[in-house]
């Protein structure tokens, strides 16, 4: 293989990589409200597995609270559901016609948790180059 098209298959799949790495790490609860927290929610909804923002606007009132208004309110409990489900670590409070997700501040055990969490996304995101750099050898 040319050397050219070593290089950029290695670009290629080191940029898929970063790429993919960006998309985990807008997902780990920092301390603060953030809609993307919930973008791989899935709820279902007449039968099928729909990701939560299509089903419901995702806004934040405040630093620490996220307000999910769904467009259809039949549709409340199988989002409080997808929540749970979710692993995310935070608790839906449904009123009857929007939930609410209160974001709790970070202990330092969850911090611990979180950092091991990065690393080992980081370290998903390294594991392309061992497959590139013998090739160039």
């Amino acid at each position: 293989m040319a050397q050219t098209e070593l290089f950029k298959d290695a670009q290629e799949r080191m940029g898929k990589a970063v790429k993919a790495f960006q998309r985990e790490l807008v997902t780990v609860r920092a301390g603060r409200a953030n809609p993307s927290l919930l973008n791989k929610v899935t709820v279902e909804y007449y039968g099928a597995e729909t990701p939560l923002n299509q089903v419901a606007s995702i806004t934040v009132p405040e630093a620490r609270l996220l307000l999910i208004q769904p467009y259809d309110r039949t549709a409340l409990p199988n989002i409080e559901k997808g929540i749970l489900k979710s692993d995310l670590g935070v608790t839906p409070t449904n009123d009857g016609q929007v939930i609410r997700i209160a974001i709790p501040p970070l202990t330092e055990e969850r911090r611990a948790d979180l950092v091991k969490m990065v690393r080992k996304m980081a370290e998903r995101g390294k594991n392309c180059r061992p497959q590139c750099t013998p090739r160039c050898k």
